[in-house]
């Protein structure tokens, strides 16, 4: 059952990585059932999260734990035609805090662009924080992906297994062709590779530039992850009056709602936006400032 569900999601697209997931997280929860998989109930499940809060796991973890084994009873009902409820309602997840997305102030990107490294790595990080690229998708960026004439650059199987069009500003450029120039191999594929150690002239891995950039936030003195390229990225463009549309697709973001977000903490565009519109007021009910 476990090997067709493999099947299954593979079929669908989903990418090696959430495939691994979606099974290791289903692999947990069998080997805790103590009733077959066909008889959980509703309380059951309840029961189980107890179980993985007891365990100190976090609410945004159990949540994927409970998405993923929602997943696989709507596979064993429609895909198996087994005459079952699925177990995992709606309404069961647990709420989760809504933090704003973090990002660097212009000092702080001055600060840690000063600390940086090495042409590679300078490539990498520019492409967070000048394109907004996820690291997943810096790991998996290959020469033919890049268009250096129109300056732009192809996302392909993004997250969501979604391609999208970047665009390259002049310092990415710049930083990228100083690093392509003195790359080590020009046989292989993707852009950035290891260049020490055992593994030398072999893809880096997510894992690789996650590393890098621990290294520089110590360095550096900040807080900071990946991450947190990508949301400077997306939070300076909207203070520079980029349409939210246009970062939306820019980001790769499915709903306009998660784009959204950036808005609360672009205090600069919301400062901007609130003068002139009282502005505007002032003037049409002639009202005098003090």
């Amino acid at each position: 059952m476990i090997i067709n569900y493999r099947r299954y999601l593979k079929r669908r697209n989903y990418s090696s990585h959430t495939v691994k997931n979606y099974l290791n997280t289903l692999r947990h929860y069998v080997l805790w059932l103590d009733v077959p998989i066909e008889q959980v109930t509703a309380r059951k499940i309840n029961v189980y999260i107890d179980h993985l809060l007891g365990k100190r796991r976090e609410p945004k973890t159990i949540n994927c734990h409970l998405g993923s084994i929602r997943r696989f009873y709507d596979y064993l009902r429609f895909e198996e035609e087994l005459a079952l409820d699925n177990p995992v309602k709606r309404g069961v997840l647990l709420r989760l805090a809504k933090p704003l997305p973090k990002h660097l102030r212009d000092s702080e990107v001055s600060r840690f662009l000063q600390v940086l490294k090495g042409r590679r790595d300078r490539a990498m990080f520019m492409l967070m924080l000048r394109c907004g690229l996820r690291v997943e998708e810096v790991a998996n960026l290959t020469l033919d992906a890049v268009d250096w004439r129109r300056l732009r650059l192809y996302v392909v199987h993004g997250k969501g297994a979604k391609d999208r069009v970047v665009y390259i500003s002049p310092d990415t450029r710049e930083a990228l062709v100083a690093y392509v120039k003195q790359r080590l191999s020009s046989h292989v594929k993707k852009i950035f590779l290891v260049e020490k150690g055992a593994h030398k002239g072999s893809p880096i891995s997510v894992r690789g530039i996650q590393k890098r950039m621990e290294y520089y936030a110590r360095k550096s003195g900040l807080t900071l992850s990946c991450h947190h390229l990508r949301h400077t990225m997306a939070t300076q463009m909207l203070n520079a009056d980029a349409d939210l549309v246009s970062i939306q697709d820019l980001l790769g973001h499915s709903r306009i709602k998660t784009t959204q977000r950036y808005c609360n903490i672009s205090n600069l565009k919301v400062q901007r936006d609130y003068f002139k519109a009282m502005q505007v007021i002032l003037q049409r009910t002639g009202a005098n400032p003090l």
